[in-house]
């Protein structure tokens, strides 16, 4: 489905819908390629049943923040317009046909690895496919193992209608017992603790996998829920509700608040319901009156509902439908130095690359700072930390062995905020000193300070990322872990958490850019700079990766750069509000896609600085900022340019370089703002198998020499 009308029919390039894509229906567009990725033959069955659970997982999380924003824009009259003029019923018109359409296509993806699946003997089953003895191994089950957790609940004037938290999925039943005149209705929601599918013993020695969803068991088993009762219909159902959060400027106690905000969160207005279409009529009815569902979505499909649900089935133990394992290195250059981070640092900066190089290194870096002698102070910034933290443990020690310890803990971390609350109050109780930064900005750097005494003095060495502290996304997403004792850096560092700690605003930042207060003009002189070389008849160019472009000041930048003749070429992930290849507009502007076996998460921004890109004198810089609004205007991020020769060619010439080039995971923009996969044949590029297979520039030890990594070009990989 195209996310906008053909060229021939595109709107006039002087009006916002002409010069700028919809942030949503460009969301919607980037879930359409996850999804592709569940077709895509050239991957595993599993992680090709993984991608499409990814997907609805994705899709609820937009409904829940996005649709819901929109939602309460309409009902409250108000009149935002989005990037490309609409208006909020406007864009919840254009969002709901496209996420029906998206809805439907997953379905018959399911459909399809289902028949798939079945032929490696791993069944989601239908309950009418089973056998007689598995008939009776389930019935079992679900008089000992699902009747004991869950509960019945007629619905009458005297049984009012239950609560049915986010996500919550149930089944609506319509009996009759005996002569009784009226009809009972009774709902049964499955426990969040449930596992959603059951997995049916095969015959001993058989590898069949067969799995049942609880739902069907409930149905077809109700008999021994409700024994003397005629079930004259039923339903499945499912609810996503109203799941943001607004932080009130004038909230005085923000984690008080946001235990409150996060109880109000739960009981957030219903956004969509979701529907088997099957449902009993009168159920139906009933479901779509009591969720005041006029003002929300309802989808209603023929298919399994809480499609993200699937992943719990890609745990299954199938090494031959999965991804080769993989592991990522560990960096040589630290090694080198007896695993002593604070000496490799030293010696020069080094950039690892996630998940091709271990996040173990980011927490060394840490427990070697809690337990060595000479560090006396450490601060941190935490957005997300995951469950299991090992980098919050190495706080705590280093807390407790006598460190001055600060951690900065954002509490505005979306669906985080809970875990974040919690780790806070473990952070707290080991004498950590904890800060929860500004009411009105998020804090969403990723930087480590660590003071250290020294023969020579006090020395400061600084992580910064591109990426959370959280250590299970680091195997997954790619990202950058900076790591320098530059003294300039480090400066900046600490009027960064100055900034965050006491409101000091930093003043003569010798190398960081900080946003809200300069990194969006930082960029902009950047790319006026490759403007004035392109004017002047110099080399110009700007290379550039990230999440998602939708700041409208950066976009109509790089127009104007693009009409000053400056080849400009970006790899966005996900949202792009920018339009690509358009003449008279953006005709020099390159857009691509890459989604594969790993989340690409790192931003990076290049300028040809008056030379041909790739060139030793361009300027590099990593960031923890997408060019969006929320992060050049209403986030503390930062940008740090790299200077350090190994870590720009590696930055440069090896990682920008294999996205650029990459053609079996990419997929191009077109002007008529449909994305595209580019083609896969012999003489492919995958820039995830180059980097699986090649150590990185700035983590190699001495005893590797520049000819173990093969060196890229524009024209394609060198020998």
């Amino acid at each position: 489905m195209n996310d906008q009308q053909p060229i021939e029919e595109a709107p006039r390039l002087d009006t916002p819908e002409g010069r700028y894509v919809n942030r949503e229906l460009s969301w919607l567009s980037f879930n359409r390629r996850v999804l592709a990725e569940a077709e895509n033959a050239a991957f595993p069955l599993l992680e090709r049943l993984r991608f499409l659970s990814i997907s609805a997982s994705n899709l609820d999380e937009f409904t829940m923040i996005r649709i819901a924003g929109l939602e309460g824009q309409a009902t409250r009259g108000l009149e935002t317009l989005g990037i490309d003029g609409r208006d909020p019923r406007q864009q919840l018109e254009a969002i709901r046909a496209e996420v029906l359409e998206l809805v439907q296509r997953q379905q018959g993806i399911l459909d399809d690895l289902r028949q798939l699946l079945a032929v490696e003997d791993i069944w989601i089953a239908t309950i009418d496919d089973l056998e007689q003895d598995q008939l009776s191994w389930l019935e079992e089950y679900f008089e000992n193992d699902i009747l004991p957790i869950i509960t019945p609940q007629a619905i009458d004037p005297s049984h009012p209608f239950p609560f049915v938290a986010n996500m919550g999925m149930g089944v609506i039943f319509r009996l009759k017992r005996g002569k009784r005149q009226t009809d009972l209705v009774e709902m049964v929601l499955i426990p969040s603790g449930a596992p959603r599918f059951v997995r049916v013993p095969g015959e001993s020695g058989s590898s069949r996998a067969i799995y049942i969803s609880i739902e069907q068991l409930i149905v077809r088993f109700a008999g021994l829920l409700f024994p003397g009762f005629k079930i004259l219909g039923d339903g499945l159902f499912r609810v996503l509700r109203d799941s943001d959060i607004e932080v009130e400027d004038e909230a005085e106690d923000l984690v008080r608040f946001f235990r409150t905000a996060i109880q109000r969160r739960r009981r957030g207005h219903v956004v969509l319901l979701e529907l088997d279409d099957e449902c009993d009529e009168i159920s139906e009815a009933l479901l779509r009156e009591q969720f005041d569902i006029d003002a929300a979505m309802i989808v209603k499909t023929p298919g399994m509902l809480g499609l993200s649900d699937l992943a719990q089935i890609t745990a299954e133990p199938r090494p031959d439908l999965k991804f080769e394992p993989f592991s990522p290195r560990y960096p040589e250059r630290v090694l080198a130095h007896d695993g002593d981070c604070f000496s490799a640092i030293r010696e020069k900066d080094l950039v690892v690359h996630h998940p091709y190089e271990s996040f173990e290194v980011v927490v060394d870096f840490l427990r070697q700072a809690a337990v060595d002698p000479a560090v006396v102070s450490i601060k941190q910034t935490l957005y997300r930390a995951g469950d299991q933290s090992p980098v919050i443990a190495a706080l705590i020690a280093a807390a407790e062995n006598g460190k001055a310890v600060t951690a900065v803990v954002e509490l505005k971390a979306r669906f985080d905020e809970e875990r974040n609350i919690h780790w806070a109050n473990e952070l707290e109780r080991a004498g950590v000193q904890v800060i929860y930064g500004f009411t009105e900005w998020k804090t969403h750097a990723k930087v480590s300070l660590v003071v250290r005494r020294e023969e020579d003095g006090y020395r400061t060495y600084c992580h910064f990322g591109t990426g959370n502290y959280h250590p299970v996304n680091a195997r997954i997403y790619t990202d950058f872990s900076f790591f320098t004792a530059d003294p300039a850096l480090g400066r900046d560092a600490a009027k960064l958490f100055n900034f965050v700690t006491g409101y000091i605003e930093p003043t003569e930042l010798e190398k960081l850019s900080i946003s809200p207060i300069g990194l969006q003009d930082k960029l902009y002189r950047l790319i006026d700079h490759e403007i004035a070389n392109a004017k002047a008849g110099k080399p110009a160019g700007i290379w550039a990766k990230m999440n998602a472009i939708t700041n409208k000041g950066v976009i109509d930048k790089l127009y104007e750069a693009s009409a000053a003749g400056v080849p400009v070429t970006l790899v966005v992930r996900g949202i792009c509000s920018l339009r690509a290849g358009i003449p008279g507009l953006s005709d020099n502007i390159e857009v691509k896609s890459i989604i594969g076996r790993f989340l690409e998460h790192s931003r990076m921004w290049v300028f040809a600085n008056g030379y041909n890109l790739p060139s030793k004198r361009a300027s590099v810089y990593i960031t923890s900022a997408d060019a969006m609004s929320r992060n050049l205007e209403h986030r503390v991020e930062v940008m740090v340019p790299v200077t350090n020769k190994t870590v720009h060619d590696q930055l440069l010439d090896q990682v920008m370089l294999a996205n650029i080039l990459d053609t079996e995971r990419s997929w191009r923009l077109d002007p008529d703002g449909e994305y595209r996969r580019m083609r896969v044949d012999v003489g492919g590029f995958n820039c995830h198998e180059y980097f699986m297979a090649n150590p990185s520039l700035s983590g190699r030890g001495k005893a590797s020499s520049a000819s173990d990594v093969p060196r890229l070009t524009l024209k394609g990989k060198r020998k």
